[in-house]
């Protein structure tokens, strides 16, 4: 777009002058404005937002009210529009701004005391776990100890009672030994009895069995005479024993007793 100023012939020389200077105050009043908004931003200046004012929220609640029941009217009768009741809208109550707990400042001593306190529990635990432990490793220990002593009884009642049936065995081997022997342990040297006077007129015979002991230096010892034996012929058996005399018997190169040896005599009338 190109515009055409025409100067116009009939303007005058003061006319322009005042427009001049019109101009000149304007521009120099512009100047300055911007001078002073510059100056202003340098020095931190800032321009403010206006606050935004909050809105106001209105909250409304709705009551719906019981409606009375309504008579019925004739089929003839006009229906007159009942209006619906205004609903009062009623602003919820505000609630009041709790308070704020505020954090008691706690006491360096209390504190300190605490802190006493606790040390002295976990001392109190520890002391009672020491001494838990300590009651625990002593009854474990009397019991290893028991153990170990009714196993020692134990082992003792079980040599104790092989040595007892070992010796028992070797009495009973020397009983049946001796009781063996006896009977074909024969005396080095006897006298015959005498035969007795009276058993002789009335014509009596018979058998006299006499038992004793074989001392160790051979000689006997409490003879005694076995069931069965006639009364006539008691005492001249028992002094035809006592008269006996026999070889020691040696065992483990030591002579020993030699128990229930018998002899039987034999009483004939030729």
């Amino acid at each position: 777009m190109t515009a055409m100023i025409m100067h116009s012939p009939s303007l005058s020389v003061p006319a322009l002058g005042r427009s001049f200077w019109k101009n000149s105050l304007a521009a120099g009043l512009a100047v300055a404005l911007h001078a002073a908004i510059i100056g202003s931003l340098v020095l931190g200046w800032r321009v403010e937002k206006p606050a935004a004012e909050t809105p106001r929220v209105l909250r409304t609640q709705l009551v719906m009210l019981p409606t009375a029941a309504v008579p019925e009217a004739p089929v003839s009768a006009a229906v007159t529009p009942v209006a619906p009741a205004a609903v009062e809208s009623v602003p919820p109550p505000m609630d009041a701004p709790r308070p704020v707990p505020t954090k008691p400042v706690a006491d360096p001593r209390v504190q300190a005391q605490k802190l006493e306190q606790s040390k002295l529990a976990r001392k109190r635990v520890e002391e009672q776990r020491r001494e838990q432990q300590a009651q625990q490793r002593e009854r474990q220990e009397s019991e290893r100890r028991r153990q170990d002593a009714e196993r020692q009884a134990a082992e003792q009642q079980h040599q104790a009672r092989q040595a007892q049936e070992l010796a028992q065995q070797r009495h009973a081997e020397q009983a049946r030994q001796a009781a063996a022997d006896s009977r074909s342990y024969q005396p080095l040297s006897k006298q015959a009895p005498d035969y007795p006077q009276r058993a002789l007129d009335k014509g009596l015979e018979g058998d006299c069995t006499v038992e004793y002991s074989v001392m160790p230096d051979g000689r006997i010892d409490s003879p005694k005479v076995i069931d069965g034996c006639h009364p006539l012929f008691i005492r001249p058996s028992l002094a035809a024993a006592q008269g006996f005399r026999y070889q020691p018997r040696i065992i483990d190169g030591k002579a020993v007793k030699v128990p229930a040896v018998r002899n039987t005599f034999h009483y004939r009338i030729k």
